[in-house]
């Protein structure tokens, strides 16, 4: 099994990173994510926080999204050499599913997508998480099952939610320039 995270590594951009940055600002943001770089709270707290920011509804925020961000165009050839080969492909996020879905669809690509469900509240959204772990999504997690069911297991990914994935994969791609090609790289 394939797992490959979204923001940034299916689409070019963080998709949430930029719905944030658009209701509240680059200053706001910038905060926001320097509290949590300086070791400042967690993912899930972070998550929280941002989200409640958003006010967009569904159809707005997949139409930000759709204008905004791009899916990587080799991806839907991937998933299908990868089932030519018998092999599955899994999305994991810690980002929101029924974007996630919505604009893999728009893509023409299916796939499962294990990610967190959200109220799109016009107060601001609240995140449904998928399980409770800091980083409001345990990725490794599903890498372990499906490595104790028997598969091979390969993670792709991009950023710091991905880090545990990446030691739980029998193999790991990691996107060249972001934050997990440097934690491969720093931890062998």
């Amino acid at each position: 099994i394939v797992f490959v995270d979204f923001d940034g590594t299916i689409t070019d951009v963080d998709t949430f990173d930029a719905l944030v940055r658009d209701a509240v600002g680059d200053e706001i943001w910038d905060a926001i994510d320097a509290e949590f770089m300086a070791g400042h709270g967690t993912l899930r707290d972070v998550l929280v926080l941002q989200a409640s920011h958003i006010t967009k509804s569904e159809a707005e925020a997949v139409a930000f999204v759709e204008e905004n961000a791009k899916v990587d165009p080799a991806f839907a050839s991937f998933v299908q050499a990868a089932r030519a080969h018998a092999v599955e492909v899994r999305v994991v996020s810690s980002g929101i599913g029924p974007i996630i879905r919505t604009t893999l669809g728009r893509a023409g690509i299916e796939v499962p997508v294990l990610a967190n469900e959200v109220d799109f509240a016009p107060a601001g959204w609240a995140i449904a998480f998928i399980d409770d772990s800091v980083n409001g999504h345990d990725k490794a997690a599903a890498v372990r099952r499906a490595r104790a069911a028997g598969y091979v297991t390969v993670f792709v990914g991009d950023g710091a939610s991905d880090f545990a994935a990446a030691h739980e994969a029998e193999r790991c791609f990691a996107k060249a320039g972001r934050a997990l090609e440097t934690y491969c790289a720093t931890h062998g």
